[in-house]
């Protein structure tokens, strides 16, 4: 049995360092996620502030990550505020892939979402990754269509969530 994991909030530096780990695993696997230079923490500062950061920890050890976002107007340009939060940059590091961390993030980042007092979780993921739009869909989100946005098309997610109390 696996120990449990506790999620912080804002720690850019160990974010990063899961977000870097799976854009390596995934280049030298030839499926480039994220080129390794664009994921550096003061690259990712740029767009996903420290604060947006949830960070996962089993024993110690950063083993996922996720940023969300208040607004994501590249993506959802027509939302009004306060309709959703927006997940970006999910990682999973890769010593710990394959064990369902990817769903338990999603879960954590729908709790976040929830106690918000947000009706949506929204992202999006390239439509050239099947892969990833079946780990979305399993867990529950619906597509929305797609767009494109700075030269690369992206397929919408939007997953509901109940507001407290609900």
């Amino acid at each position: 049995m696996t120990s449990p994991l506790h999620f912080t909030q804002g720690d850019l530096q160990a974010a990063a360092g899961v977000v870097r780990a799976t854009a390596l695993h995934q280049e030298a696997l030839g499926r480039t996620l994220w080129p390794p230079a664009s994921v550096t923490p003061e690259r990712l500062a740029r767009h996903y502030p420290a604060p947006t950061w949830h960070v996962a920890w089993r024993e110690g050890a950063a083993v996922g990550a996720f940023s969300l976002l208040d607004t994501d107007p590249p993506f959802w340009p027509d939302d009004p505020p306060g309709e959703a939060l927006y997940l970006h940059k999910l990682a999973v590091h890769p010593a710990c892939q394959g064990q369902g961390l990817a769903h338990t993030l999603l879960g954590h980042a729908a709790q976040v979402t929830r106690a918000a007092g947000r009706p949506w979780l929204k992202l999006d993921t390239a439509a050239t990754r099947p892969a990833l739009q079946r780990l979305y869909e399993t867990f529950g989100f619906e597509p929305m269509g797609e767009r494109d946005v700075f030269d690369f098309r992206v397929v919408l997610y939007r997953l509901p969530v109940s507001a407290p109390g609900t």
